[in-house]
This record gives C-alpha cells, sequence and structure tokens, in this order.
C-alpha cells in the first residue's frame, strides 16, 4: 500500500498523505514521497495540494522504523528526504498545504516546503526534535526563519514549542487559518484558483522569492529583469493586456482572464 499518493484532478495534482490516523514518516514514506514527487513532475499540472486522509497532517518520523538505523543508514535516509522536500520545492508551480490536527517534525517541515499553508486554528505544528535531543533535518530552523524572523525560529525549534494554527497564522508561517471543518475546502478551492491562474506568472514570483530567500533584495534585484521580461512574450500575457486595454476602450472594467498557463 502507498503511504503517499499523487493524484491528478484536471490542472491540479494532489499529494496525499495516505496512512492515517498519524501518516507517519518512515522508509515506505519517503520512497513512496519520491515517486509522488517524481509523477507531479512529469505531469503538466498547474498547481498542487498536499493533504491528508485522516485526522492529522503527520506525527512526523515513525521512530520505530528508524530507531536502530546506524549512523551511515540514518544519514541516507535523511538525504533521501531532503531530496523529496528540495525537489518538490523546485517544482515551477504554486503549492498548497492543508494542515489539520498535527504537523510533527518532518511533517512541519513538509509543510514548509510548500507555498502556501492553509491551517486548522486548532492544529498543532512542532519542531519536535529538540524535545529528544535531536534537531529539525529537512529544513525548518531555516525555513521557520524565513518567515518569521530569527527570534521565532530561535523559540519554537530550541524550545520545542508546539505552535497553534492560529499563531502560525498571526506569525505569517500559515497563509490562511480556518476552521478546522473548512481546511480541505478551503485549501482545494486555493489549489484549483491558482492552477487556473497564469503559471508562467506564479514561477517568477516563486523564483524571486527564492532569489530573495537566499541574497536579500540585492540578491532578488539582480535576477529580477531577467526572470520578469520573458513573461511579456508569453501568450499568456498577451491575452491579459488584449483584454485589458479593449477593457479600457470601451470604458468597462476588463472581465477576468482565462490564462492557459502558456
Amino acid at each position: 500500500m502507498k503511504t503517499v499518493r499523487f493524484e491528478r484532478h484536471e490542472g491540479l495534482g494532489q499529494i496525499v498523505l495516505a496512512n492515517p490516523p498519524k501518516n507517519l514518516i518512515g522508509t515506505h514514506f519517503s520512497e513512496c514521497l519520491r515517486e509522488a514527487v517524481r509523477q507531479a513532475s512529469d505531469s503538466d499540472i498547474r498547481a498542487l495540494l498536499v493533504r491528508s486522509e485522516g485526522p492529522n497532517f503527520s506525527h512526523g518520523g515513525d521512530i520505530l522504523d528508524f530507531i536502530d538505523l546506524d549512523f551511515n543508514s540514518w544519514r541516507t535516509f535523511i538525504c533521501e528526504m531532503n531530496h523529496s522536500y528540495r525537489a518538490f520545492e523546485a517544482l515551477q508551480i504554486p503549492t498548497v498545504a492543508a494542515v489539520r490536527g498535527a504537523a510533527y517534525g518532518g511533517a512541519f517541515e513538509f509543510s514548509l516546503a510548500c507555498d502556501l499553508i492553509v491551517a486548522a486554528e486548532n492544529c498543532t505544528f512542532w519542531c519536535i526534535e529538540p524535545s529528544v535531543g535531536t534537531a529539525p533535518v529537512a529544513g525548518a530552523v531555516q525555513r521557520l526563519a524565513e518567515r518569521a524572523g530569527r527570534a521565532i525560529a530561535a523559540r519554537y525549534a530550541m524550545l520545542s514549542e508546539p505552535m497553534s494554527g492560529a499563531t502560525a497564522g498571526q506569525l505569517g508561517i500559515a497563509a490562511f487559518v480556518v476552521p478546522e471543518a473548512d481546511v480541505e475546502s478551503t485549501a482545494a478551492d486555493l489549489a484549483k484558483k491558482l492552477s487556473r491562474g497564469p503559471t508562467k506568472s506564479y514561477a517568477a514570483i516563486r523564483a524571486l522569492l527564492k532569489a530573495w530567500a537566499a541574497g536579500g533584495v540585492p540578491g532578488a534585484d539582480s535576477v529580477l529583469l531577467d526572470i520578469t521580461m520573458p513573461l511579456h512574450g508569453t501568450e499568456d500575457a498577451r491575452r491579459g493586456r488584449t483584454s485589458r486595454v479593449e477593457a479600457l476602450k470601451r470604458g468597462v472594467e476588463p472581465q477576468p482572464v482565462v490564462f492557459n498557463g502558456r
């Protein structure tokens, strides 16, 4: 049985954590995630939703699965997880995480690899690793700092302090915070909207955010024109400009543009 699977619904892809109730991360999870990310990459989807079956996004690492691994095997397992997370981040489409229940350890890190997090107000994000004498190994510390600042990252990582979805929203870690019952529908609606949007524009915005994360405003400015100027020759941009010009000539508000992602 696949504990992670890829689904496609027209232009929207989904990566589903499918081993409820805890959706634990272990060796099989790693293998299934790698395959799901590859399938998403090979498809022509225009947005990707990460969701879970059962009450929890994931309780994080399955310690019984890897507690007896020697150092080299453990390091290889973590390297493979990081490779899948970074390959996921490298997709040139917007990504949305729908988080309910628990998002502990590596699951918290997976959600932070998404562009936008839709969180239940009562869900729990938790850098659990320091509570057992280790540290986040798949990007949580630096991605928390990127979203919310160094002090917040230090607090929630060093103190291993659980964070509610409501707090994640207040800190800018979650983009949307909704009642638990509305998480799936809100995230799906958002992902569908993105899947019908200007896909190449989204890719450019994501690239600028990555450049900013690596080199600040000067780093993003240094690649700004190279990233954005090619957009002006795309089919979507031509359609968008034409629609706006025609509306202005008629003295009316432009209608929403139909984008094809090209």
